[in-house]
């Protein structure tokens, strides 16, 4: 781990903020990961522990760490957390997030699963392709419905934007809400069916296909929750 004294920036908060940030997109995802004590940090970044404390509370609120008193300071992967938290805030109503929730997939997916289709790897097809099976043989609705949002986010992170991926976490827990209208009511095997067909679009390489399929799939979710259409929609 390699920390070096910061130069005082204009806020020296923000410097620790950009330099334990770097730090920890430089480490292993798949280990865990905790940051030096926060006397450490102080010394090594030659800065007082105030500042320390508010660059790791900031960071806390962005998703990055998580502060665990009277044990350390834990490397986390929660960067879609703030928004997700926002989410009932904003939209107190249940069926207008919902609503609101299907027209943003209609935005992002579709073009996330053709560029799938154009980069995916031998490797990612491979996830997508055991996912799919994980979802054909779920043994109940929570089972799929997990299968489901794990085939969506693999398609996001097979189309090499991490925004997509990010936005797609941060929507996370409505997603469940959403599938639990659809996979909860009708079943599994229209899930099944469509992801089947993206899926053979993105092994072809055919990112139209991809990006039609995703767009069919998404808006027959929309009918099997019973929201109203794009066009029907009445704006307040």
């Amino acid at each position: 781990m390699n920390i070096t004294t910061l130069q005082r920036p204009t806020s020296l908060v923000e410097g620790v903020c950009q330099q334990l940030a770097e730090l920890i997109r430089g480490g292993s995802a798949d280990e865990e990961r905790w940051l030096p004590a926060e006397r450490s940090l102080a010394e090594q970044l030659g800065v007082s522990r105030t500042v320390v404390r508010e660059a790791t509370k900031r960071l806390e609120q962005q998703g990055m760490l998580e502060i665990q008193h009277g044990t350390g300071i834990k490397v986390v992967d929660k960067l879609h957390r703030p928004l997700n938290d926002s989410l009932s805030l904003l939209i107190p109503d249940v069926s207008e997030r919902l609503q609101q929730l299907n027209e943003t997939r209609l935005s992002i997916e579709p073009d996330a699963a053709a560029f799938a289709a154009q980069r995916a790897t031998k490797e990612q097809i491979r996830t997508l392709r055991g996912i799919q099976t994980q979802l054909e043989k779920a043994p109940d609705n929570a089972a799929a419905i997990e299968a489901d949002i794990a085939a969506h986010h693999a398609i996001a992170d097979a189309s090499g934007n991490l925004i997509y991926r990010l936005i797609l976490d941060s929507l996370a827990e409505l997603g469940i809400a959403s599938r639990l209208r659809t996979i909860g009511r009708i079943g599994k095997q229209t899930a099944i069916e469509h992801h089947a067909q993206i899926l053979d679009a993105i092994e072809r390489h055919d990112p139209v296909a991809a990006s039609e399929a995703m767009r069919m799939h998404i808006r027959a979710a929309g009918e099997d929750m019973d929201l109203p259409s794009l066009k029907t929609r009445k704006t307040k």
